[in-house]
């Protein structure tokens, strides 16, 4: 099943909700007792987690599970580890599974010693799968809003990725996004401007070079922000002014102005615009930012780590904590 993408939870009842892992969706199935892990585009994954192999002794033949595949660090989600993960070398592998193992967390039952459960309503399937779980780590939901805000408010501290809302009463449907909401409010952070990359030099910006101060006063560069056509001439009037005199800087990240490379120039950190991103993937924006404003009435020196991650609440959630509430 696929997940529509909003940005508030669904009113009314007839909801479950779960944590929305931020991980590599994954099936987990014993298909006559050969043991495979798919990814939601058909590509095997075991290779790649062989630390998840043990679960194949809790998983009968002709069984399958819905999941994520995900990796904890200090009680955080650690997406980036994720990625490593994906390397061709066996060797490289075997190392990187003993130094930072995935977990498996269910969500789903599709199939059972061939019982073809995943043509059961939600809640069915739910039942099911609590019943028949020893060994493995499901995923907590609930059928209370309130709390499924509080994880929203929550959940970033965690790692975590927004909620997954899940209608009751209907089956799973393969490629459907009819019963699955993603909960996945935008945030905002102020950033000081650091630089561009040119459309047309020196007449047309494609995007803003963002950054944020570490602890030490040093400027770390986060990501980018397109400039839209119809914002071009007001960002341009106060963004171009800045490069005389910039200091030597360079960014690594690709551009997303499909091939080629745009040539980027610095300019002098003076301007704080606010932006609107998703997520921070461990020092970048993952996706793109969206430009919403300038800040005049903030110093740049302000825009630090803070604006994206906030210090730890005593109450906030720790990937543990979720898996054993």
């Amino acid at each position: 099943m696929e997940a529509e993408l909003v940005k508030e939870l669904p009113e009314g009842d007839g909801w479950q909700f779960e944590p929305k892992w931020d991980g590599f969706r994954g099936v987990l199935e014993n298909d006559g007792g050969e043991l495979a892990l798919w990814s939601r585009n058909g590509r095997p994954l075991l290779r790649y987690f062989p630390e998840l192999r043990p679960l194949g002794d809790l998983l009968p033949p002709h069984s399958a599970l819905d999941g994520e595949i995900v990796i904890s660090r200090n009680g955080v989600l650690d997406f980036d580890s994720m990625q490593m993960r994906l390397h061709p070398a066996e060797s490289r592998v075997r190392k990187l599974s003993a130094e930072i193992p995935a977990e498996f967390i269910v969500f789903d039952l599709l199939l059972w010693e061939g019982k073809k459960v995943h043509k059961q309503p939600l809640e069915e399937r739910r039942a099911e799968l609590e019943r028949i779980a020893n060994g493995f780590r499901l995923s907590p939901i609930t059928s209370d809003a309130n709390r499924a805000q509080a994880w929203l408010n929550s959940f970033e501290a965690a790692g975590l990725d927004g909620v997954i809302a899940k209608r009751l009463g209907v089956p799973y449907l393969p490629g459907s996004r009819e019963a699955v909401l993603k909960v996945k409010p935008y945030k905002t952070a102020d950033c000081v401007i650091v630089g561009l990359r040119w459309k047309e030099k020196p007449t047309r910006i494609a995007t803003l070079l963002l950054g944020l101060y570490d602890d030490d006063g040093k400027m770390d560069y986060v990501g980018s922000a397109a400039v839209a056509a119809s914002r071009h001439a007001q960002i341009a009037e106060r963004v171009l002014p800045l490069l005389k005199g910039a200091p030597e800087r360079g960014f690594s990240e690709p551009n997303r102005w499909g091939t080629g490379e745009l040539e980027e120039t610095s300019v002098r950190p003076e301007l704080v615009a606010e932006v609107r991103y998703d997520k921070v993937q461990g020092s970048r924006f993952r996706h793109g930012t969206r430009f919403l404003r300038f800040r005049d009435d903030k110093e740049p020196k302000q825009c630090t780590w803070r604006e994206v991650r906030p210090a730890r609440g005593p109450n906030d959630p720790t990937f543990e904590s979720l898996l054993s509430s």
